[in-house]
């Protein structure tokens, strides 16, 4: 369209300038010693302007002699970068179908000649684990620095990445603390560095991440306090296994209020208790949190406590039977309690009610026990096989291979072999 005015306007001029030339000629005259030139006006402005033509063409000429070099170089580097960048897309493409190795060659072709070789080495490196080349995955991660010297956190990025796919947990944690001494408030390093503490178990670091995780906001205030849960869990148990006994309720009591009234870290810790034969000391924390949170966990272990005073528990776990009095575990723990405080028919009818609430295989066996105890030994056996049958079902049981699979001589060894049908063979003789 340029082109289209141009040439109009310059035909305008031309006529123009024809018609002013045909009404007057003009008329020049240049003198210069015993030597005169005479012409028309109009023959004097076309010489110049060929004359200004030629000397323009020639000064452009030798301009394009002189940056000849320069300029095949820029073609020829523009042409290499068409077609790096035609090689990184075609290697990322192979790259997201899974075809390693033709993505690896593909990225590395024209790398030098990319705009962005940052991007084809970090891509190589992932093709190259993808292959289980560590070596050549360490060598691009190298080149990918050196292409971008300032850009650490993208390369230490992808180094973390790929060693923690490849189990590589202490160069990882090793690579992910570099990149928090450089980058501390970098979301992404926080949440790698806190799936590698998960990964290798340490706890004690991961309480300490923490306080970051909240400041910076990296997961939501559920996720935090979930995963704060379960970082205590384990702290708890590791000091549970600790040869000083006292570790556990110090480590307990360093605890902040909100989580020591937390139901599920109370019955970590009260379990963890019993197990160190030290049910006593918590039956007073128990009592407390079931008071202000009720929780089916806490009183099924409420009834397994050893306390001296059996009856006195039993007194207080009677008071909330009066709020809840057809929680069947409620009255599983009563039964409990009453068995080791020695009252057998409280017992028992807190076995019947709670199995009149919600039969369960565990108040089964508690009643077939007592009853067994007390000389009953047809009802126990009953309240037995209704417990197996509760715990066995939906299991479908495992048919025995056909006796013509199997072969006389293999049912023989089967038949002497096998401790539970020898019992009921002979029971049958």
């Amino acid at each position: 369209m340029k082109w289209l005015f141009g040439t109009l306007a310059v035909m305008l001029a031309s006529v123009a300038l024809t018609l002013l030339v045909n009404k007057d000629n003009g008329y020049v005259l240049i003198g210069y010693g015993t030597w005169t030139l005479e012409g028309s006006l109009a023959f004097f402005v076309l010489v110049n302007m060929l004359l200004f033509l030629l000397f323009y063409l020639a000064v452009r000429s030798i301009k394009g002699l002189w940056t000849m070099p320069q300029n095949v170089r820029a073609w020829n580097g523009h042409r290499l970068s068409r077609r790096a960048r035609s090689h990184l897309t075609r290697g990322l493409v192979q790259l997201a179908e899974g075809r390693w190795q033709e993505a690896e060659k593909s990225l590395l072709r024209h790398a030098e000649n990319s705009d962005a070789p940052l991007l084809n080495y970090l891509a190589a490196a992932r093709a190259a684990q993808a292959q289980s080349a560590h070596e050549r995955r360490d060598n691009y991660l190298h080149q990918a620095h050196e292409s971008m010297p300032s850009a650490d956190v993208a390369v230490g990025l992808t180094q973390a990445e790929l060693q923690l796919s490849h189990h590589q947990m202490e160069q990882a944690l090793a690579t992910l603390m570099h990149l928090r001494s450089i980058s501390p408030k970098h979301r992404y390093v926080l949440m790698l560095l806190k799936s590698l503490y998960e990964s290798l178990n340490d706890w004690s670091q991961l309480a300490e991440l923490l306080p970051e995780l909240r400041k910076y906001r990296i997961f939501s205030s559920s996720e935090l306090y979930d995963l704060e849960l379960n970082v205590q869990v384990h702290l708890l148990r590791q000091a549970a296994n600790d040869p000083n006994g006292n570790r556990l309720p110090i480590l307990w009591d360093s605890l902040a209020r909100p989580l020591r009234s937390n139901p599920m870290l109370v019955r970590e810790y009260a379990s963890l208790q019993i197990k160190r034969d030290s049910g006593a000391d918590v039956e007073g924390l128990i009592r407390d949190t079931l008071n202000h949170q009720w929780n089916a966990d806490l009183i099924a272990l409420y009834g397994f406590l050893e306390g001296e005073e059996p009856t006195r528990m039993l007194a207080n776990g009677e008071k909330w039977l009066a709020q809840r009095p057809k929680d069947s575990q409620l009255l599983l723990a009563l039964g409990r309690l009453a068995m080791r405080g020695r009252l057998w028919g409280k017992a028992r009818s807190y076995f019947e009610a709670s199995i009149g609430e919600a039969e369960s295989p565990e108040a089964y066996r508690e009643l077939g026990t007592l009853l067994d105890q007390l000389e009953e030994a047809d009802k126990a056996t009953e309240c037995f096989r209704k417990g197996l049958e509760l715990s066995t079902r939906g299991k479908s049981p495992q048919p025995l291979p056909a006796p013509e699979v199997l072969g006389s001589r293999s049912l023989i060894k089967l038949t002497t072999a096998s401790p539970a049908f020898t019992p009921a063979y002979h029971k049958s003789d």
